[in-house]
């Protein structure tokens, strides 16, 4: 295992100029899933998270069998299969679930007949599924960052209306938010979050980006400011810690970054200050010493 100055060193070699690219790939793709990920941790749509992360698939494969963007690729289709979801689903006798799980497994689906067709997609498809480190041209990280920033934008501008659906969607509504309109906004920001993320982490691991820091910061706060700032924090220091051990343990860094993430979490969940297992059991066993109320001590 290499001294982490020795990553450094590594960093500014010319001769490695894929790993400051995949570097900030991994940090950026893992603060903006930071963000995004606490109104997915918040409004409970772990399971939307992961449906988003299949419906761009067929939008990647397409844009590498036509030599395209794949960011772009993505976003489209994830963009239009969130149209298809948010039309369908005010039929009130289908659950919206159940519609996210028809048309988000068929993208995928029609992904893997699309990829298929182009020569060599073996190894192109393990890249789309797992991630690569190596393989990501200059104007997709160029496309990325200004798509970041705008995510970052779109997320401060419409801050107070997604909090207010996901704390209420009923009163939002009786206030006159166009929820369904906030929720496709929501549904778009999530897919493009997670197209500019799933070349460096893949298209299986990156729910861990938008669930697991957003769920750690939800363990060390109750507030919604502090947990916001907590969780890119936590996703960003994820994919630093994880990118340093891939390239000094040689493992694979999708991977790596997530399990860095998850052990976060795990942390979190046992030494939490309010809301872990260590506090509460502090807590239980302090309020069984304590005297009754209005006891009197000897």
């Amino acid at each position: 295992m290499i001294l982490p100055v020795d990553f450094v060193t590594d960093l500014l070699n010319p001769d490695l100029a894929f790993l400051p690219k995949a570097l900030l790939m991994a940090v950026l793709s893992s603060v903006v899933c930071g963000v995004v990920g606490t109104h997915v941790v918040l409004r409970g749509m772990a399971f939307i998270g992961d449906a988003v992360a299949h419906a761009v698939f067929p939008g990647l494969a397409v844009a590498f069998v036509l030599q395209g963007s794949l960011v772009l690729g993505g976003a489209v289709a994830g963009i239009a299969t969130a149209l298809a979801v948010a039309l369908f689903a005010q039929n009130r006798r289908l659950r919206e679930d159940s519609v996210i799980g028809v048309f988000f497994v068929a993208a995928f689906a029609l992904g893997i007949v699309i990829i298929s067709s182009a020569p060599g997609y073996a190894g192109s498809l393990q890249d789309f599924l797992f991630g690569s480190i190596v393989g990501i041209p200059d104007e997709n990280v160029t496309v990325a960052v200004v798509v970041g920033l705008v995510l970052m934008v779109l997320l401060l501008a419409f801050h107070k209306e997604l909090v207010a659906v996901t704390l209420d969607r009923e009163t939002a509504r009786a206030l006159g938010l166009p929820v369904m309109v906030l929720d496709l906004l929501l549904y778009v920001v999530v897919a493009a979050a997670i197209v500019i993320s799933v070349q460096t982490i893949g298209n299986v691991l990156v729910l861990a980006l938008l669930v697991t820091p957003a769920a750690a910061a939800r363990l060390l706060t109750d507030r919604l400011g502090p947990m916001m700032l907590l969780g890119p924090v936590i996703g960003g220091g994820s994919a630093l810690v994880g990118l340093y051990l891939s390239w000094s343990l040689d493992l694979p860094v999708g991977g790596t970054i997530v399990l860095v993430a998850t052990a976060v979490f795990l942390l979190a969940w046992l030494f939490a200050p309010r809301h872990g297992v260590v506090a509460r059991a502090v807590t239980r066993r302090t309020a069984r010493l304590a005297p009754p109320a209005g006891a009197v001590a000897p």
